[in-house]
């Protein structure tokens, strides 16, 4: 196993997730004033930069990353953040990577929710407790309207982006549970022991998303 790399105290990790939000999140860190680029398309799990490694996680692993303290800091949607449950710093709302997470049916259906298919069971669980819903939740993984389409479950509850896989399967949003964009999230403890790295950044990336939020 190749031994992590020697760093000094004020040195930053961050977690951010592999995808679509990967490129997005390392061009905004860049505006911020952080020393990164875009890692090249390679096996490689962690990229080094002056001052700064990062860790390339899959998306449901960056708060427990960042909460355990193993990365200073990350980036994730606020809909995996909720999911997880993990007690986090949230300081600023990043405005990209936007979708709704939603409670799902087939066009037309009428029925008891009896059963509910998603890759969010804890969401879920609130959402139908707040709605007075005693549904049995089955956790998912990969094409959850397939349980509706199926009759594994009367309805789903799942991320929506365009709505065009809905409207392709013939099925529609009955409710939406909450919106979600990416947001940074730091560790408690790092927030305190690297103040003078954080805090730059959590201002920086602040002012650039203040465009964005004056105009909603």
């Amino acid at each position: 196993m190749t031994p992590p790399p020697t760093h000094g105290p004020d040195h930053l990790t961050l977690a951010l997730p592999k995808g679509r939000i990967l490129d997005e999140a390392v061009s905004l860190l860049a505006r911020a004033g952080l020393p990164l680029t875009v890692p090249e398309k390679s096996r490689a799990l962690r990229h080094e930069f002056p001052g700064v490694t990062v860790l390339e996680l899959r998306n449901q692993d960056v708060p427990t990353y960042v909460d355990l303290g193993v990365a200073d800091a990350g980036i994730v949607g606020k809909d995996v953040l909720i999911e997880s449950g993990r007690a986090v710093y949230e300081p600023v709302d990043l405005h990209f990577a936007g979708c709704r997470l939603s409670l799902i049916r087939e066009v037309g259906a009428s029925g008891e929710i009896a059963r509910v298919g998603t890759k969010y069971p804890r969401a879920a669980r609130a959402y139908l407790n707040a709605q007075g819903i005693p549904a049995e939740i089955v956790k998912l993984s990969g094409n959850i309207e397939l349980a509706c389409l199926t009759g594994l479950a009367d309805a789903v509850v799942d991320l929506v982006q365009t709505g065009s896989t809905l409207r392709a399967n013939n099925l529609e949003e009955v409710d939406v549970l909450f919106h979600s964009t990416a947001r940074l999230i730091v560790n408690r403890a790092a927030l305190k022991v690297r103040r003078e790295r954080l805090r730059p950044l959590i201002e920086a990336l602040r002012v650039l998303t203040q465009a964005v939020d004056s105009s909603e």
